[in-house]
């Protein structure tokens, strides 16, 4: 099973907004791909922060979602329009294998 996770930090003000952002995108993948991904936010650390985590069954099956993505013209205008709520540069992704 591979774990992939991506965290991205949220400029001052913008906490409510990037939320709902990140909610919204999590829905749109999950509604068009079949992809369940979980929005999550930090309880200690930089509160200034949420991520995305999702479970594919092997790394193939996550590069095939990826393929898709990256082709997703309306994929993209969501994350354009929400640009505005993130610090740019801030985006952390890791990915990882159970055991």
């Amino acid at each position: 099973m591979i774990a992939f996770v991506r965290v991205v930090s949220v400029k001052p003000g913008k906490t409510a907004a990037a939320m709902a952002f990140a909610k919204d995108i999590a829905a749109y993948i999950k509604t068009v791909y079949g992809v369940d991904l979980e929005v999550l936010r930090p309880i200690g650390g930089n509160p200034q922060r949420v991520a995305w985590s999702g479970r594919y069954a092997n790394l193939a099956d996550f590069e095939a979602f990826n393929g898709k993505l990256l082709g997703d013209a309306k994929y993209w205008e969501k994350v354009n329009t929400a640009a505005e709520h993130f610090v740019a540069g801030s985006f952390f992704d890791s990915i990882w294998q159970t055991v």
